[in-house]
């Protein structure tokens, strides 16, 4: 899942990055809305963390301009403002609300809970085509039967289920298994990982797309 971080701060922004990495989000971090503007049109981002006091203008605000824009994202204020700004955010079109210092558990948990709900699924558990896997848990199965996973190999598996039928790029799969240490692996890391998941779920879930990726498959 990846995630827009709207923070000027930067010690406050590079813990949040760094916790929800470790927590197995992708983050992509900008300090200001003119650069939060550009990294939505650059990248495919499932929900948006918001501060509300930027450098270049009000959040506030640009949270009402996307809203009116028509984009519908999942966004979670982050703020410490009092209970009438929470209420106006939430009036403008904020998912949720965490004031600062939040828990970085919990505001996982409330990012997992606002993509969920827009996405119309009850629960964390992802099921497609016999493959079911339970982030909360931490276990899969395939065909009701268990599948045992290597840490890497349920990370993986995981990005693969939330992105299906789209085509992920190795460098995104890399940084969803490794977060900001993709240079420190070896190149054949993520061929390796795949080769070992496709023999545990079936090797027609996983399709190479030649010169750009993989896919996972929705259906059979």
């Amino acid at each position: 899942m990846t995630i827009l971080l709207l923070e000027d701060d930067e010690l406050l922004g590079e813990c949040a990055r760094l916790g929800l990495v470790q927590r197995g989000f992708l983050v992509v971090w900008v300090a200001d809305i003119r650069s939060a503007r550009a990294a939505l049109q650059e990248n495919t981002c499932e929900c948006v963390l918001l501060d509300l006091g930027l450098p270049d203008g009000d959040g506030m605000d640009f949270l009402r301009q996307l809203r009116k824009s028509g984009n519908d994202i999942p966004v979670i204020i982050t703020a410490r403002y009092a209970l009438e700004e929470r209420i106006r955010g939430l009036e403008y079109g904020a998912d949720d609300y965490v004031a600062k210092s939040y828990s970085l558990d919990e505001l996982a948990a409330r990012i997992r809970a606002v993509v969920r709900r827009r996405e119309g699924r009850a629960s964390n558990l992802l099921d497609l085509g016999g493959i079911q896997l339970d982030p909360t848990k931490g276990t899969a199965s395939r065909d009701g039967e268990p599948v045992e996973l290597s840490a890497i190999e349920f990370r993986l598996l995981r990005y693969f289920m939330e992105h299906a039928g789209k085509i992920q790029s190795r460098e995104k799969l890399l940084q969803a298994i490794c977060g900001d240490d993709t240079e420190l692996v070896t190149s054949n890391l993520l061929d390796v990982h795949i080769h070992h998941l496709r023999k545990k779920i079936g090797s027609e879930r996983i399709k190479t797309v030649r010169g750009l990726g993989y896919m996972f498959m929705k259906d059979d």
